[in-house]
């Protein structure tokens, strides 16, 4: 049990709901900040428990910066604690955090979770994440439910739309005039994917290149290729095995 589920365990202060697995995937990414001055934007506040768990985590150095569009969420502030009142799919709202939060190290996208929230969310705040900053979008099965306009495969769902970025992180090494080096290839180090949620792990990255070292003793070797004559035959045969 690591320190994040065990003052989840241990919570008696204000209320706190998590789905179990998250706090392994917390703390693996944010490790790293504890002791620091990080600075964690949360968006969606609830009840306020888990701008207490972050504050706690990360230690008297952090600044936990909390958005929610319920105004009576504003008396959860205190020492180490700011809120920001907001819709989360305004997006002239989101512009103007950029300019209240000095800078953002890790943010965390747990607010209404509709599709249009999370896309504008990752729209107008990511260019704002530190270079070597963690983006992090929980809840993201509601891409799969129809009550936050979700659907399997469904187009315009938040899960749809961040699989380009798995085609905009290897873009390097394609010819394809659909598909170019953008800044989002340059500055983005990983994705990771887990059961509700993705993280993506920022730092500038320049274009890779493959080394080699040692010695060579095995010549290389070039299967020969099959006409495609021999191909069919051999089709036909196994087409003709099984049916008899």
């Amino acid at each position: 049990m690591n320190d994040l589920e065990r003052y989840f365990t241990e919570n008696t202060g204000r209320l706190l709901h998590k789905w179990k697995h998250y706090f392994a995937i917390y703390d693996r990414h944010f490790s790293r900040f504890r002791g620091t001055d990080v600075h964690v934007v949360e968006i969606g506040i609830d009840q306020g428990g888990s701008l207490q768990m972050w504050k706690e985590y990360f230690g008297p150095k952090a600044k936990i910066f909390g958005v929610d569009i319920n105004p009576y969420c504003k008396k959860l502030e205190e020492e180490g604690i700011e809120i920001f009142i907001g819709d989360q799919e305004d997006r002239t709202f989101l512009k103007s955090l950029t300019q209240k939060i000095p800078k953002i190290d890790i943010l965390i996208d747990d607010g209404g979770h509709s599709m249009k929230q999370q896309i504008a969310t990752y729209e107008e705040l990511f260019s704002h994440i530190d270079e070597n900053g963690i983006y992090l979008c929980e809840d993201l099965h509601t891409s799969y439910c129809s009550g936050w306009d979700g659907g399997y495969r469904k187009r315009g769902t938040f899960v749809e739309y961040s699989k380009n970025f798995i085609d905009a992180i290897n873009a390097w090494h394609t010819k394809s005039n659909r598909l170019h080096v953008t800044e989002f290839t340059k500055s983005v180090h990983s994705l990771h994917y887990y059961d509700s949620i993705l993280v993506i792990e920022k730092k500038p990255i320049e274009k890779p290149f493959a080394l080699k070292t040692g010695t060579s003793s095995i010549p290389d070797f070039q299967p020969p290729k099959k006409s495609f004559a021999n191909r069919l035959r051999q089709e036909i045969d196994r087409l003709t095995r099984r049916f008899t």
